[in-house]
């Protein structure tokens, strides 16, 4: 298959060890200004996939990401902030990398290149038909992601991607790709950059729309979060005064005796 890699062309800056440290960070700002654009133009494409999602997890379904470096960890975050943002159970939103857990903080050697171990890693937390998996991969052509994808539809398993490159093999492969093309990166292959920051713009919207559809937002509250700090906790009192005519001593007792924001408004107004 032939297409353009973007995201490896060379940068529209040279000779940047010459640059001011003022320079390097404006230069950078300004690319980085470029990335919300080419998401609104990828808007359609996430409302279909987040549409399929949805369906899915009401039927009792999950979501997985399965990436290698800068996506798969990228995929690891989203998915990690699930639980204490809306209150959701640790696997109803699950982030896969290649080369396991270790590879989050250190490269593992060739990992993104096995094409069979995504799916044996999906197996392992007993994909069914009604999950979604979505591959991330700014060049959209990793074979640990692509080989996840192509099997996942081979056993009727929805899948989309999310990539930074027009035409790539794995915006072929997904069934409902996502496709950010930011162009080349201030330092030239470096996708960490505004592909990264892409695919975490994409990934917010994804989790974010999916769980305000599923009902676990309030008006525009976080009313399941987990209550896991001080701060948490504060939190959650001062949404439940503003839901209810109570002081704040008496909204911490509400809190502490149902443990959620949604519960204590709920059962006081029974």
């Amino acid at each position: 298959m032939n297409f353009t890699k973007t995201t490896e062309q060379s940068s529209h800056y040279e000779h940047l060890e010459q640059m001011s440290v003022f320079d390097l960070l404006t230069n950078i700002n300004n690319e980085d200004k470029t990335v919300p654009f080419a998401v609104e133009k990828a808007l359609p494409q996430i409302e279909t996939l987040v549409s399929k999602i949805v369906e899915k997890m009401k039927l009792g379904g999950r979501l997985f990401y399965i990436g290698a470096g800068t996506s798969g960890r990228l995929g690891i975050v989203d998915a990690s902030e699930c639980p204490p943002t809306f209150g959701v159970s640790f696997d109803l939103v699950n982030g896969i990398i290649a080369g396991g857990d270790k590879a989050i903080r250190r490269a593992v050697e060739n990992a993104e290149d096995n094409t069979k171990q995504a799916w044996i890693d999906l197996q392992e937390n007993n994909i069914t038909a009604n999950d979604v998996v979505i591959g991330i991969a700014a060049s959209g052509t990793t074979p640990y992601v692509i080989g996840g994808i192509e099997k996942c539809n081979n056993n009727n398993i929805i899948t989309g991607c999310i990539t930074c490159n027009e035409g790539s093999p794995l915006a072929s492969t997904a069934q409902f790709p996502v496709v950010v093309v930011v162009g080349p990166e201030f330092v030239t292959g470096s996708s960490r950059m505004k592909a990264g920051t892409a695919q975490k713009l994409v990934l917010n919207m994804i989790s974010t729309t999916t769980m305000i559809q599923l009902g676990k937002v309030k008006g525009n509250k976080m009313v399941d979060m987990q209550l896991s700090n001080d701060k948490l906790v504060d939190r959650g009192i001062k949404m439940i005064m503003s839901e209810i005519s109570v002081n704040y001593e008496e909204a911490a007792t509400l809190l502490k005796k149902n443990g959620s924001v949604r519960k204590a408004v709920d059962n006081y107004n029974k």
